[in-house]
Formats: C-alpha cells, sequence, structure tokens
C-alpha cells in the first residue's frame, strides 16, 4: 500500500496535533467548525464528481510520464516567438528544480529578497543593455501581452492636446507575429483604440496616431531599418514601440539606436524552454523620461539603516493595480521565476556567449538560404537574422519534414517559414537543405556553411553590451553555482519557514507535482506543433479543463489566461461579448466592493468598466442594501459584480445568494475573484452558489509556486451560457465558437506549469481536496483563537469564526508603543519569518493565511514570535532605540561596534529554538526614499 499524498502534503495529520487545536478553536470536530464558518446555504450536498481516492505519489509519475511520453517533441524550426534554448544544466538544477527559488514570494520585503532582487536585477540589466534603453522592469508575461502594456502605456502618455483631438489610432506592422496582434485586438476594443494595420514603408502618419508597434526582425524573418519610419512618426507626435528578438540583438543594432521609444518581447530562447508556450519572461524597457509611466516592477539600488547597498522595488509603484479604477495596468504576477533564469543565462554567457549563440543561429540561416537559392527557391528577403520564408509548396515540404522529424511554419500553402536558433548544427542543416531538394525532385548537393553576415551593414551592431562586471565574472560551472547559493541564502522560502501571507496562499509546492517539468516531453513541445504530436499534452489539457470545472460547479474552462489578473480581465471580456451578443454592449457598469483586491477595478477599466464602488458594513462584509440600491439604480446599463468569496476580510458572507440573485435581478453576471478559493474547494463553489464565471489562482489555490513573483495561471471556469465566448488563438484553433480574441501569445497560456495543478487534483482526489479545505480553515482557526489574547482578528463571520484567513488588528500599535506594522514585519525578519500581507485590506493590521501545508509545530513557532515580539514592543514603548524599530538584524552589524541598550542576543536569538537554523538577513532597514531619489536599475558592480 504506498502512501497517500494527502497526508504528506496536509500538515496536521495526526489525531492528536488536531484535538489540542480543536480544543484551542473550542469546538469538538472538524466538521462543526465547518458547519460555524459555511453557510449552510451554500455546502455541497454530494462530494465532488472526481475519484475519491487520489493516486499516490509513486502512481501519478507513471501516469504523467506516460502522458510525457505521448508527446512527440519533434526537431522545431517553427519559431514564431518560441525556440529551442540551451537551458544550462547548472540553471536547471540550481534555480528552476531548487524550492529556495520556486517557493520564494514576491520581493516586498526586500531585507529577507535580497538574492532574487540580484537575480531580477541582472535580467533588468540584461534586457537594457541589449535594447539600448536606459530603464526596464523585472519582467512581464509574454511578447503578446508585454506589446498590449506598450500601447497602454502610449496611449497613457498622450498629450492634453492629443487627448483633447481624440487622438486614438494606433499604427501596428502587417508583418508582426499574429498572436501579438491579436492579444492587441483585445486589449485595444475596451479602451476605443483603432487599429491601423499597414505596411511600414507605405503607410504616411496623418496626425491621427499616438503610437506605432513594428516587429524587429519582422515576422517573415526580414531585417528592416525603422529609423526613417520612427522618424516620421516622431514628427507627427507618436511614440514608437518595437517587438524585438533579444537574441537578434547581439547581432543587430538596438533599438534604443535608432530611435525606439519602447522596446517588448519575449526572453524565452535565452534559457527556458519552450514549454508549449510558457511560462517565460516577458519584458520591457524604455526611455527614463517614461518611467513612472512602466507597467510592472522595477527593481532598483538604495541603501539599508546602515549605509550599505540594498536592492528592492523602486518608485514605490510596484504594480499598477494600486491606482485601483485609475490604472492602465493590471499587471500583478509576473515571470520573476523565468525572469531570473534568463539573467542567470546572461550571467554564464556573457556577451561572447550570445555573440556565438546569435551567430550560430543567423550564420545556420544564411547557410540554408544559399543552399536554397542555388536550387532556385525564391526568399522573402536576402536581409534576415535567423529565420528564412521560401516558395514552396507548403503540403509537400510538410510531408517531408515530418518524414524527418522536423516541423516548420507554414504561412500559406505556397510558403514556408523556418527559424534556426542556439543548437542547430551542421547535420540539421543537411537535413533541412535535403528536405528543399526532395521537394523538388532532386538530391541535396553538399552544403558549404556560410561565414559572412546577411545583416545589412547598416544595422550590424557596433555598440557592446553586458558589458557590466557580473555578465563577466562567472563563465565555470563552480563559479556560477557558487553565485547562486549565494544569492539563494540572502533569501526566505518555504525552504526556510512559513509564509503566511493573507490572499496569497503560500502552500506546498510538493516535488512530486515539481518534477514533471524537467521531463523532455513536456519542455520541449512548440505551442504550434501539430495537434497530434501534442496528444499528452492535449489528454492533460482536457482533463485538467474538466477537473477545474467541476471542482467549480461550471460547464467549461479556459487555460489561456496566464496569470491571475489576466484570468480577471479576461472573465470580464467573457462577460462583455456576452452582452454584446444579445444586442446589450451598453451594459457596462461594474459594482465592485470596496475591501476588493486592486486588481479587481483595475482589470475592470481595462475592460473598459464604468465601476460603482459598494460599500462594506462594519464586520467587513458586503452592505447588501447598498448593494441592491445601486444594482437597482444601474439595472439598465449593469455589466455585472466581482465579488470574492469569502471575502477579502476572510469571512464567509451568509447573505451571498441575495447579492447573487440582486445583480441576476438587474441584469448582470456575477464574476466570483479565485483568490480565496482555497476556502471553498469541496465544500461550496462559484457554480452552486449562482455565479457565472470565475478565475482561479493556480499559484495560490492549486499548489503552484510562486517563483519570486511568478509564474502565475489564471484560468477562468464558466457556466454554459458563457462557454461559446472563452478565448480563441489566431495560430491554434482553441476556446468557444464565439471565442474572444486572444489574451495571451500561447493558446493554452504556461502549460508546462499544467501538470502541477493536474497532478495537485489527481494525487489528492475528491477527499483528500475537501480535507485540505477543511485543514486551511481549521489551521487559520487555531492561530485566531491562539493569539486572540495578544491579538484581536478584526472581522469574524456571524458565528464570531474566520475563514482560510484573518486578519490581525495593530491599529493601536503605533499610539500604544510607537511601533507600526511594519517595524513587526522587519522583526519577523530576526525570527527567520516572512511577515503576513501588511495593511491590506486594512491600514496597519497583518493578514495571516496559514494554509493546511503547515505542522502545528511550525505554527506554534509563528504565534510564539509574534506573541514574544508584543511584549518587546511593550518593553520598547516610548524608547526610540529599541530591538522592533531596529529591526531587522544582519551578522554583520552583529559582530561589530555595540551601543544598543538591548544585547546582541536579545537582536538575534530572542527565543530559543532561533538557533537551530539561524537565518541572518543580509541587509538592514531599506531607505526606499533614497533609492527613488537616486534612481539606479542596473547592476554596474
Amino acid at each position: 500500500m504506498f502512501d497517500k499524498f494527502s497526508e504528506r502534503h496536509i500538515g496536521v495529520s495526526n489525531e492528536k496535533d488536531l484535538k489540542a487545536m480543536l480544543d484551542v478553536i473550542g469546538v469538538k470536530s472538524v466538521d462543526e467548525l465547518i458547519s460555524q464558518v459555511i453557510p449552510q446555504s451554500i455546502r455541497l450536498r454530494k462530494p465532488l464528481a472526481l475519484p475519491a481516492e487520489g493516486m499516490s505519489e509513486y502512481e501519478f509519475a507513471a501516469h504523467i510520464r506516460e502522458l510525457a511520453d505521448r508527446n512527440q517533441p519533434y526537431r522545431s524550426f517553427i519559431g514564431m516567438g518560441y525556440y529551442p534554448s540551451a537551458v544550462p544544466a547548472v540553471v536547471t538544477r540550481n534555480v528552476f528544480e531548487n524550492p529556495a527559488w520556486y517557493t520564494s514570494y514576491t520581493p516586498y520585503q526586500a531585507e529577507i529578497s535580497q538574492g532574487r532582487l540580484e537575480a531580477l536585477l541582472n535580467f533588468q540589466t540584461a534586457v537594457i543593455s541589449l535594447t539600448g534603453m536606459e530603464i526596464g522592469n523585472c519582467s512581464l508575461l509574454d511578447e503578446g501581452t508585454a506589446a498590449a502594456e506598450a500601447m497602454a502605456m502610449m496611449f497613457s502618455l498622450r498629450s492634453r492636446d492629443a487627448v483633447r483631438e481624440g487622438r486614438n489610432q494606433l499604427f501596428v506592422d502587417r508583418n508582426i507575429f499574429p498572436q501579438t496582434l491579436d492579444v492587441l485586438l483585445t486589449r485595444s476594443e475596451p479602451f476605443g483604440i483603432e487599429l491601423i494595420v499597414d505596411e511600414y514603408d507605405e503607410y504616411e502618419f496623418t496626425g491621427r496616431e499616438f503610437g506605432a508597434i513594428v516587429q524587429y526582425p519582422a515576422a517573415d524573418g526580414r531585417v528592416r531599418d525603422y529609423s526613417d519610419f520612427t522618424a516620421a512618426a516622431h514628427a507627427k507626435g507618436a511614440l514608437v514601440t518595437v517587438a524585438a528578438d533579444l537574441l537578434s540583438l547581439a547581432l543587430l543594432k538596438a533599438p534604443g539606436e535608432w530611435g525606439a521609444d519602447i522596446a517588448v518581447g519575449s526572453a524565452q530562447r535565452l534559457g527556458t524552454p519552450m514549454g508549449f508556450g510558457g511560462p517565460a519572461a516577458g519584458y520591457m524597457t524604455t526611455r527614463e523620461a517614461f518611467k513612472r509611466n512602466m507597467p510592472g516592477r522595477i527593481i532598483g539600488v538604495s541603501v539599508d539603516r546602515l549605509s550599505n547597498k540594498a536592492l528592492r522595488m523602486a518608485l514605490q509603484m510596484r504594480e499598477q493595480h494600486i491606482k485601483r479604477e485609475r490604472a492602465t495596468s493590471n499587471i500583478c504576477t509576473a515571470s520573476a521565476l523565468m525572469a531570473s533564469m534568463t539573467g542567470f543565462y546572461c550571467v554564464y554567457n556573457g556577451p561572447e556567449g550570445l555573440r556565438r549563440a546569435a551567430e550560430t543561429a543567423h550564420l545556420a540561416a544564411a547557410t540554408v538560404a544559399r543552399a536554397l537559392e542555388a536550387m532556385d527557391y525564391r526568399l522573402a528577403s536576402k536581409e534576415f537574422f535567423d529565420t528564412l520564408e521560401v516558395e514552396a509548396e507548403a503540403a509537400v515540404v510538410q510531408s517531408l519534414a515530418l518524414e524527418q522529424g522536423i516541423n516548420f511554419y507554414y504561412p500559406s500553402e505556397g510558403r514556408v517559414r523556418m527559424s534556426f536558433d542556439e543548437v542547430t548544427t551542421a547535420a540539421e542543416i543537411e537535413t533541412v537543405v535535403s528536405i528543399f531538394a526532395a521537394a523538388k525532385g532532386k538530391k541535396a548537393k553538399a552544403v558549404k556553411a556560410v561565414t559572412e553576415s546577411c545583416v545589412p551593414t547598416a544595422l550590424r551592431r557596433q555598440s557592446p553590451y553586458l558589458q557590466e562586471p557580473v555578465f563577466n565574472a562567472y563563465r565555470s560551472e563552480s563559479a556560477l553555482m557558487r553565485y547562486i547559493k549565494k544569492l539563494e541564502l540572502r533569501d526566505i522560502s518555504l525552504a526556510n519557514s512559513m509564509i503566511s501571507l493573507g490572499s496569497c496562499t503560500m502552500k506546498l509546492n510538493a516535488a512530486a507535482l515539481m518534477q514533471p517539468l524537467s521531463l523532455a516531453g513536456f519542455q520541449n513541445m512548440h505551442p504550434f506543433a501539430p495537434a497530434d504530436q501534442a496528444k499528452g499534452y492535449m489528454d492533460l489539457i482536457a482533463g485538467l479543463e474538466q477537473d477545474l470545472a467541476t471542482i467549480t460547479g461550471f460547464a467549461a474552462c479556459s487555460l489561456q489566461p496566464n496569470s491571475g489578473a489576466a484570468g480577471e480581465y479576461t472573465g470580464l471580456m467573457v462577460i462583455r461579448a456576452y452582452h454584446q451578443s444579445r444586442g446589450q454592449g451598453y451594459r457596462n457598469v461594474v459594482l465592485i466592493p470596496a475591501s476588493a483586491h486592486g486588481t479587481n477595478p483595475a482589470s475592470a477599466a481595462m475592460a473598459g468598466m464604468k465601476i460603482v464602488t459598494v460599500a462594506c458594513d462594519e464586520r467587513g462584509n458586503i452592505d447588501v442594501a447598498d448593494l441592491e440600491a445601486k444594482a437597482k439604480e444601474h439595472s439598465s446599463e449593469l455589466c455585472g459584480l466581482m465579488v470574492t468569496y469569502p471575502s477579502t476580510h476572510g469571512v464567509f458572507e451568509s447573505r451571498i445568494r441575495e447579492i447573487v440573485d440582486a445583480v441576476h435581478d438587474a441584469g448582470g453576471q456575477v464574476y466570483m475573484d479565485g483568490a480565496n478559493m482555497n476556502a471553498q474547494v469541496g465544500l461550496t463553489n462559484p457554480g452552486y452558489i449562482g455565479a457565472d464565471v470565475c478565475h482561479l489562482n493556480l499559484h495560490k489555490t492549486f499548489a503552484m509556486p510562486h517563483g519570486g513573483g511568478g509564474p502565475g495561471v489564471g484560468p477562468i471556469c464558466v457556466a454554459e451560457h458563457l462557454r461559446a465566448f472563452l478565448p480563441s488563438h489566431p495560430v491554434v484553433a482553441t476556446g468557444g465558437d464565439e471565442g474572444i480574441t486572444a489574451v495571451a501569445s500561447a493558446p493554452w497560456g504556461s502549460a508546462l506549469l499544467f501538470p502541477i495543478t493536474y497532478g495537485y487534483i489527481k494525487m489528492l482526489g475528491a477527499e483528500g481536496l475537501r480535507r485540505a479545505t477543511e485543514m486551511a480553515i481549521v489551521n487559520a482557526n487555531y492561530m485566531s483563537a491562539a493569539l486572540a489574547a495578544e491579538y484581536r482578528t478584526y472581522y469574524s463571520g456571524e458565528t464570531g469564526r474566520v475563514g482560510h484567513e484573518m486578519i490581525l488588528d495593530l491599529t493601536s500599535f503605533k499610539k500604544d508603543y510607537n511601533i507600526d506594522c511594519g517595524d513587526i514585519a522587519h522583526r519577523l525578519m530576526d525570527y527567520g519569518f516572512h511577515a503576513p500581507t501588511l495593511s491590506f485590506p486594512v491600514h496597519e493590521t497583518l493578514m495571516v493565511e496559514p494554509t493546511e501545508s503547515e505542522p502545528k509545530e511550525e505554527m506554534d513557532r509563528f504565534i510564539e514570535a509574534l506573541v514574544q515580539i508584543k511584549r518587546e514592543c511593550e518593553a520598547a514603548a516610548g524608547e526610540a532605540d529599541n530591538v522592533v524599530a531596529n529591526a531587522p538584524h544582519t551578522a554583520r552589524e552583529l559582530a561589530g561596534a555595540w551601543e544598543h541598550p538591548y544585547s546582541r542576543n536579545e537582536a538575534a536569538f530572542p527565543l530559543a529554538w532561533i538557533g537551530e537554523a539561524k537565518f541572518f538577513p543580509y541587509v538592514s532597514k531599506i531607505d526606499n526614499g533614497y533609492g527613488d531619489r537616486n534612481l539606479c536599475c542596473r547592476n554596474c558592480e
């Protein structure tokens, strides 16, 4: 008999600990507690329609290997934004497969995030250098959505005169990737942006444009000089964004040097696998003048309390959803883990390695081009980087290529497109040439390697790149391994201790779920490969969609959205399309509770909605009377309601069905935010409650890792009447019959991550899923009860219970002790813990979510730490120089001169067990203001 996965995943698995916790809570059983937490009116009456018992880890490993083996990763020359990459084994082993890297949280707590902050700063530095720009962010989701972010950024940068004139046109060159164009179509329509798709060298600016987007090199491979085009755009007051291939920029003139204002794209081919479309790090760089309009996170250099160099997220901007409905972006999750991998790829290879990789791809293309021309094939261009487009009978070439296990891209019946890469070999070049020879009934001649460039002289890169010391110091595996380890030791992750972040659900990312991501059958698949080569992925996707629909109580699912915020946006766009299909496109009012996460109003604004805020009562619940009044007031134009359940305050609102009915009665749809789904699975669900659509954060409820701030996956599940509107894709058929245009570059978003959630569901089974939810609720109520004598729980339900998270009240600490919430967070670092969520959704509080994965011993340590910190606050009242206000304390400070009134031991080892595995923060409290006044976003040391 194999072990049950649920017993490994759920931290409290013995009856003795469970009974002790229930005694503290004051109930006799788990069932009694759940009945007090979740309203009986919404409790599921029967188990989920899934196998009751889950697979063992051993059984799942065999099953997932079989699915991977059903994929046929043919040699891909498809290109189109996705390329085989030489992922360094040292990075795969020490970062991608290392829980210290993939389980860490977004680096909001900078003092215990210095390692991943430096890794992200390396990524930032590399993309800034390669693109010839002045500032960059530390990753976006993918190339298509990065282009859409650039579009919105250019739109928001319009002058007052341009706004007054109604400038709303965006020129898009016809020769861009179709998936990028599709995402632009999706994101432009709600803003009233008109896309003008035309040939860049034939277009004349009219003065109605606010911006332009071009591809470099173009989709068909052409290397084109955009300098005159850019000058013409600027002359008419329009900005220019370029979607640039990063590897090509080792050989091509940087966009910043020929006048581009924004550069965007994907970093996939710099050290991350194709993974059937994702995840990979999108990027954006721009001019410093636009730094406050740039979406996403920017890593900057500052100093700490002791004047040591320290990194943190710069400009206090972080994500634009903090601006709520005034946001021009809802970006929340990025692709931090993949950005870190790309940064290490650049560190390992340096400028000479990138040039070598670029020349391998370029000269392979040049060699094939010469051989094809010798056989009288016509090329679309003689000036290219790595991609050739050839006039040929696509069907004939495809048949011959498939016999050789090779995929090309076929844009039409009479054209074949192929992209070469850094891992192309001489033997592969011979095979490609032989295929085209056979297509003409000829025998291929010996191929002679080309050594001269096919890049126009004027566009060859002359400027240096990656000159910073970090890109020129780590060439051996030993050196890089130690550099990665050095950075790893500067961070707290789930490998160190519990991360009790409310709303963020930092649960176990089990090794059995992560291992399949390294299988070649999953890693090496191109997203545009023929479906019959991806049978394993297709079965996995179909199974996962069905399971998620079952769990949420809905009819259908789309896995395309590649972040939680993208899922919010997609859900709203599906609702919008539904209303339009019924001749009610005028419905554009969305009701959003005042307590909602900032991405809700930001996503609604991006979907072109008018936001009406609904009040909350003194207990933190939605004010039902206010909601009913506003639903009635706006009934003629009501699009829907965005509601989080249980609420952002951690409470199951008993009147949720009244809320849903009020919205439906007014003609609206109900979107349920899935951020807190970890309190619903197996006990209730959005469909049963009456919602119409929900998104799911797979990096929360369904065990995907956070990766230092991403990647995430945000699928949506919908009721039957919304199925037809699920997002489509321009290259691969997916989505509903009347599907909205794409919301991500890849047909199924970040498909490489799907085995994680698929395995989580398969190994837990219906009983394990329900038990995980129950224990998440038990753990939260245990911590709330255990801390009740020291910290008031700010909100609770009608029975005095919380859901799977709770808010601890610190609102009096500033007055009583001159200590604020941020000081408590910093002091927790000295105890070896990451702080809970700070001041959200209530200012000067801690939002705590222990999850089901933590054992009682770890929760008790965290409880003891919070109690001891309160004792320290009481002792420090009125003392400016105190152990809490000065936290965190570094090893360097502890070893140096000591002039504080408290001892070194009190600073570093306030509780006995801390000495068993002491984590020393690498820097002390960081001066954010200094970093913003002296903005530096590159790793120059």
